[in-house]
């Protein structure tokens, strides 16, 4: 299927949303971000958005950057959270921080994950990710089962079918911690050490979208829209109602669509 702007499939969960290309995904994927914090903003004040960076990233931030959506967000009433990251320095090119560079967000609403604070003080993962919830703790709001809700989270899809840093059979599942450290996966690249926010925040959140681009996505992406255990492939864990899959017609290609 082929044409020239975005296809909505609504009658399943959750929403998606096809794209002609990897070209059209980041515009795509900007619009939602930036209704969802308008209306955050609009209707409580404040809007929390937990994003990440990655392949598709690029594409989101440059077109967040510019007019329309520029100017539709009041950005000084934007929290913005990294659902994960790689634990090395925030300058190191692993770093997967995302591209919010020339964004006009105040600094003092950017919350990293503190990984280049933890290896100065000669601490590991486990030391940032419970800084981290405890800084989550102090501004998010929180739902009835102790979960922060946030007004949109961002995901991507590793090749394995991980968001955030919950890879298969993690024992992230069975944590009570909101963020944990992560152990180096040796099944992907990179081999190092992460910390993430636990998958429950997903399911608490107000909307979740995944974003992903391309042929290589298309297997694990169509196996994820069918099956139930997201142990097995976590990004099952975003087939919500509130959730919109952002794809490229590549990437969407295993998916069923009628």
């Amino acid at each position: 299927m082929t044409g020239g702007g975005p296809r909505e499939t609504d009658g399943g969960l959750p929403r998606l949303v096809v794209v002609p290309d990897a070209g059209a995904l980041g515009a795509a994927a900007a619009g939602e971000i930036a209704r969802a914090l308008a209306a955050a903003v609009a209707t409580r004040g404040v809007a929390h958005w937990a994003t990440t960076g990655g392949s598709s990233a690029p594409g989101i931030y440059a077109a967040l950057r510019v007019p329309p959506l520029r100017d539709s967000v009041d950005w000084t009433r934007v929290h913005v959270w990294w659902g994960d990251d790689r634990f090395v320095p925030a300058d190191d090119p692993l770093s997967n921080v995302p591209p919010i560079a020339g964004m006009v967000i105040p600094t003092a609403n950017l919350h990293p994950i503190p990984t280049t604070e933890a290896i100065a003080l000669g601490e590991g993962p486990s030391w940032a990710a419970a800084v981290y919830a405890r800084e989550l703790a102090a501004l998010v709001p929180f739902d009835a089962g102790e979960s922060p809700v946030f007004d949109v989270i961002v995901l991507g899809v590793g090749p394995d079918g991980h968001v955030l840093s919950v890879f298969p059979e993690s024992p992230a599942w069975d944590s009570a911690d909101l963020c944990l450290g992560v152990a180096a996966p040796s099944h992907v690249e990179p081999h190092v050490a992460r910390v993430t926010m636990h998958p429950r925040v997903l399911a608490a959140a107000r909307a979740v979208l995944v974003v992903a681009a391309g042929a290589s996505k298309a297997g694990v992406l169509g196996r994820a829209w069918t099956g139930d255990n997201v142990r097995e492939m976590p990004v099952r864990a975003a087939r919500l109602p509130a959730a919109t899959w952002v794809l490229d017609e590549a990437a969407a290609a295993e998916l069923p669509r009628g």
